[in-house]
């Protein structure tokens, strides 16, 4: 029972839960949000490197090889840490929505690159062929066979930002682990954390079993 009432104290845990719902909502609207950004950072630094003047190019494997080398917390504290030191201060949800958006990028310029280059260059001669501008062949060609093949490791690291988000706790912003953190030293439990763990795996378990069910369903349907 004492194990009980330490780690899973019912009062405590009704007490922290609005608390920890507050953290909850921040931590959603981060991840959303470095999705957002990070996905069309991605296509966009993808298209430099497969088709923009050489130097750009060179520019854009350097990013990509950068961000996907660097860990997401030393991403996250140089954005909102060492910038200020140049005069450019961000709030702890904006920078930490800079850091992952930046790491996350890199790795969908990665995924999107290997689809496009996964498309039949006959495809490509056929939209020349009919005169279509490179945009056009891109949004309209391109990029939705290509998309087949990227939705799967797309959302594995969809799911890897959301868990990311926790490293926000690290810069001061009220996400769920802060919040849990605050909880617990408010009430002198560590129950607000057990909670906070399961509120992760509620959030994030069905989202794994959803990726795990594309990479079936896509290697069901190249079959």
């Amino acid at each position: 029972m004492e194990i009980i009432d330490i780690f899973f104290n019912l009062d405590v845990m009704r007490r922290a839960f609005p608390i920890l719902m507050r953290g909850l909502l921040n931590t959603i609207l981060l991840g959303a949000s470095a999705i957002f950004f990070g996905g069309i950072l991605g296509v966009l630094v993808c298209l430099v490197r497969l088709y923009a003047a050489k130097p750009f190019r060179l520019l854009a494997v350097l990013y990509t090889d950068i961000f996907r080398a660097i860990p997401v917390l030393v991403v996250l504290i140089l954005v909102y840490y060492a910038l200020p030191f140049a005069g450019i201060v961000f709030s702890s949800f904006v920078g930490a929505t800079i850091a992952l958006a930046l790491v996350l990028a890199a790795y969908t310029a990665e995924v999107v690159r290997a689809g496009i280059e996964a498309v039949p260059r006959g495809q490509f001669e056929a939209c020349d062929a009919l005169g279509l501008s490179f945009f056009t062949t891109m949004r309209k060609v391109i990029l939705p066979q290509a998309f087949r093949m990227m939705i799967p490791p797309l959302a594995s690291y969809a799911v890897a930002i959301m868990k990311d988000t926790s490293l926000a706790s690290v810069v001061a912003m009220d996400d769920l682990l802060k919040q849990a953190t605050d909880a617990q030293a408010l009430f002198a439990n560590p129950t607000p954390l057990l909670l906070a763990a399961l509120i992760y795996i509620a959030i994030l378990w069905p989202m794994v079993r959803f990726t795990g069910w594309l990479e079936q369903h896509y290697k069901r349907g190249y079959r």
